[in-house]
């Protein structure tokens, strides 16, 4: 389900899914998402772990995309307690492969399956409301547990990429889909 952001009186999408709530990041967000971008085996695919004010610099690059551009990683919040468990949703960074579909949890909220939950409400906003024809995820090859999450999305692995500096020399395979593909698969996903 879509609605507006009720807070700002905006045309700023929420999406609800069976336990999550998405939205564009609030300042109140921070805290977790510090602890988060501050734990080694928590940010070790997302560009490594920054300390506090690193971690806050990284966090306003997501306010400023939903700005700038009309999306971004949502916060995705636990609908029943309010508590922030993560990111997911559209990103575009300067020279990417392709519009991606990026996710990352709270390491206290792994394995309760909230990233595919969360990327399968964001990858159905992406096509009917942005309008992607494909969407990609970039993934390190040594990193199985968002292999698999794009297995369950049904995205397949296309092969190496390089990203844009400074990120240039960071090992990255692409995995995609169609929107045809998608719309193939979704009934089965969920």
């Amino acid at each position: 389900m879509i609605s507006g952001c009720e807070a700002c009186g905006s045309k700023t999408p929420v999406l609800q899914t069976a336990r999550l709530t998405l939205r564009v990041p609030r300042i109140e967000d921070f805290e977790r998402y510090a602890e988060l971008i501050g734990d080694p085996a928590a940010a070790q695919y997302i560009g490594g772990h920054l300390p506090r004010a690193g971690a806050w610099r990284r966090f306003l690059q997501m306010p400023g995309a939903w700005a700038l551009q009309g999306f971004a990683l949502f916060s995705v919040v636990e609908t029943a307690s309010g508590r922030w468990v993560g990111q997911a949703g559209p990103w575009r960074p300067e020279g990417s492969p392709g519009n991606g579909i990026g996710d990352v949890v709270h390491p206290d909220a792994w394995e309760r399956g909230y990233a595919v939950e969360a990327a399968l409400a964001s990858i159905d906003w992406a096509f009917d409301a942005l309008g992607w024809e494909e969407i990609v995820h970039c993934i390190a090859p040594e990193n199985p547990a968002s292999q698999k999450t794009a297995r369950r999305l049904g995205a397949s692995l296309r092969g190496p990429v390089r990203l844009p500096p400074p990120s240039h020399e960071v090992a990255v395979e692409l995995w995609g889909q169609t929107r045809t593909q998608w719309q193939a698969g979704r009934a089965v996903r969920g």
